[in-house]
């Protein structure tokens, strides 16, 4: 380099990457940082939308208790598959007869709702308040005390616990079963043989009835309206419907 001139003296490289920005004589320094000398943002990662991770199946543990039925537990909890992927998880806790589930099993239930695995006792109490509210709910409705009035309370309380079926279904089962009479019984075939006679006006044996009694209706295998509920109930978990009923069941 010749003589005379001076080398322009060397800036720190941090000096080089800060200019000033604003207006008259205030300035905020900015530094700058380079490709070469920090690393490039990397897009974050979208979470899982609160849709996609509702979609996924949980599992719960559910201790059963007195009333319950397949139908109704896979109801409550929107179980994928319904009650039969329900039975298929729990066979062999259940057994082979889908029909008698006992108070104390303890089920896993796969679920798409958040819930948690409600106690004996809160269950016991949901169940009592849902009794009182149907009660008040027939005082309120007055039914013939006739076939006809019994058909319709039946599909009323049905309709309250999700049960499916149709005046014409019922009506149709209980003329081949009893032809209408709800002191009617059977003492004569197998089931009667094993001590267990079919009852009422849809011949249902006690087991049955235990199983699948209705809340909010009479303990009485014999009294027309719990009669109906109940072997609507089994049908249902059984057949999908009363409706889907043509001959002995």
């Amino acid at each position: 380099m010749p003589r005379g001139k001076h080398r322009r003296p060397r800036t720190n490289p941090l000096t080089r990457r800060v200019v000033a920005a604003g207006t008259g004589t205030a300035a905020l320094a900015l530094p700058l940082l380079s490709a070469t000398t920090a690393s490039a943002a990397q897009p974050a990662q979208a979470p899982a939308s609160a849709a996609q991770a509702a979609a996924q199946d949980k599992s719960i543990t559910y201790k059963t208790v007195k009333g319950d039925t397949l139908y109704d537990i896979a109801d409550k909890y929107d179980t994928p598959g319904g009650w039969r992927q329900l039975y298929k998880d729990n066979r062999k806790t259940i057994g082979d007869d889908p029909r008698l589930i006992h108070p104390g099993l303890e089920l896993t239930v796969r679920t798409t709702k958040k819930a948690s695995t409600p106690s004996k006792a809160s269950t016991t109490a949901k169940k009592s308040t849902q009794s009182v509210a149907r009660a008040t709910q027939a005082s309120a409705k007055t039914y013939a005390n006739n076939l006809d009035g019994w058909i319709r309370e039946a599909l009323d309380i049905m309709a309250q616990n999700g049960i499916p079926g149709s005046y014409d279904g019922i009506y149709r089962n209980v003329m081949r079963e009893s032809s209408g009479n709800p002191a009617a019984i059977n003492n004569w075939d197998s089931n009667a043989a094993a001590g267990t006679p079919s009852k009422g006006l849809l011949q249902v044996i006690d087991p049955t009835f235990a199983a699948y009694h209705v809340p909010g209706t009479l303990y009485d295998p014999f009294d027309p309206v719990a009669n109906i509920t109940a072997a609507c109930n089994y049908a249902a978990a059984r057949y999908g419907s009363i409706d889907n009923v043509n001959g002995p069941y």
